[in-house]
């Protein structure tokens, strides 16, 4: 049997309970294996129970003070009950000075403080009990959250001036670095919004013409690594060289704002408006067949609506994976193809010599070359569907001895 003996109207401050005739303070905290909230509690005294109901600064610095033992427990265990105990008298009854003292000595959870309403300087320099006496019993989640970045901040060498917060909160990543970034203008100081727009206006011209394409080896809605660190490359010199006094946090920042809003500009751009203008003219392809390394074919005819090169980049997206990295795009008709090596950064222009006819086999012309990167492929494919295997020819050099091209992929690795 268990009744409730003394709450606090915040449903997260520890309880008191009477549980068959014992008094236990009760409290919610981390999470077992399943992420659901796990529940500890330790038996108090008469005495304690006093002091919980009538001072609320000892009431949060013994929960401070209980919570490491929980998260000590992890996912399964046990709360260690004597140690829990043990916190009672020297935090709920001893003088101020000894709980300062106390405080000094063992883990503590300082957030939690904080949140509500503790003096961080009094905090900090091991005065406690004078820190919790503006404590309110409503938290204030975000004042913890702030400080505990200022502190991890700290620990990496960063401070940030009015500017840098300004251009942090701006972007929604003063309190969440992790976060996808965005523009949140009302959330900076009027008086700084200006300097913060003109930092702003700094970042998006010098990626000014650049995009991000899409990367349909790594999925359909993938986006092209090296185009990001691109933009993101010449984002970040830029801001540094109009504003040098920047922290690297706010300048990093807003080559990520950058980047993410090009990303998410290339995810709704169908893929027909991605195309590279070879300048070929018209495709003249007029039927293709499309093949993966699985065994997966798909035919495109040029009556259908889209076109090759949208039709294949979709079905490399759908198929491409660790264990899939080989496409194929043939022409039947005109008796060539190209076929992609997405794991070896290469690509080969197959072209029949003759046909196979009265049991003979069918003989083939096989021409390796390197790809640089995705936009690479994308300018290979295009210039294929729109000229066929002759038009690849500025796009070599085109090599038919394996050992030779073997040698010149290694080089090329090496050589980065």
């Amino acid at each position: 049997m268990r009744d409730i003996v003394y709450t606090r109207t915040s449903g997260w401050i520890p309880q008191v309970v009477r549980e068959d005739g014992e008094l236990k303070l009760t409290l919610g905290a981390g999470a077992d294996a399943n992420h659901e909230p796990r529940t500890f509690s330790f038996p108090i005294g008469a005495a304690h129970l006093v002091v919980i109901q009538q001072d609320l600064a000892r009431h949060l610095l013994l929960w401070s003070a209980v919570l490491p033992l929980c998260e000590a427990a992890g996912t399964r265990g046990g709360l260690d009950q004597n140690a829990a105990v043990a916190l009672l008298d020297p935090i709920l009854l001893a003088e101020p000075a000894d709980v300062d003292a106390l405080f000094r000595r063992i883990p503590w959870e300082t957030g939690r403080l904080v949140s509500h309403g503790a003096d961080i300087g009094l905090l900090e320099r091991g005065q406690v009990c004078a820190a919790m006496r503006a404590a309110t019993e409503t938290p204030d989640g975000k004042r913890a959250a702030t400080y505990q970045v200022t502190r991890r901040r700290a620990a990496r060498g960063v401070v940030l001036g009015p500017l840098d917060t300004a251009i942090l909160k701006y972007t929604g990543q003063y309190l969440h670095g992790a976060t996808v970034p965005g523009r949140i203008p009302g959330a900076v100081d009027p008086a700084l919004l200006p300097e913060v727009m003109r930092v702003v206006g700094v970042a998006e011209q010098a990626c000014a013409g650049l995009r991000i394409g899409r990367d349909p080896r790594r999925g359909k809605r993938a986006t092209d690594k090296r185009d990001w660190e691109r933009m993101e490359t010449r984002v970040e010199a830029a801001v540094r060289r109009a504003h040098p006094g920047l922290a690297e946090d706010a300048v990093r920042t807003l080559s990520s704002l950058m980047c993410s809003e090009a990303a998410a500009r290339s995810r709704n751009t169908p893929v027909e408006d991605e195309e590279e203008d070879t300048g070929q003219g018209a495709a003249r392809k007029t039927a293709l067949t499309f093949t993966d390394d699985k065994g997966a074919e798909q035919k495109w005819r040029q009556d259908g609506p889209r076109t090759a090169v949208a039709e294949f980049w979709e079905f490399v997206g759908d198929r491409s994976a660790r264990d899939n990295e080989v496409f194929t795009i043939e022409d039947e008709e005109m008796g060539e193809g190209i076929q992609v090596h997405f794991y070896a950064d290469s690509v080969a222009r197959i072209t029949t010599l003759r046909k196979g006819s009265g049991g003979a086999e069918p003989q083939y012309r096989v021409e390796y070359g390197l790809v640089d990167g995705m936009s690479g492929y994308r300018k290979l494919v295009s210039t294929f569907v729109r000229g066929g295997c002759a038009a690849l020819d500025p796009y070599g050099p085109w090599m038919s001895d394996v050992a030779e091209f073997e040698r010149a992929r290694r080089r090329r690795r090496d050589a980065r």
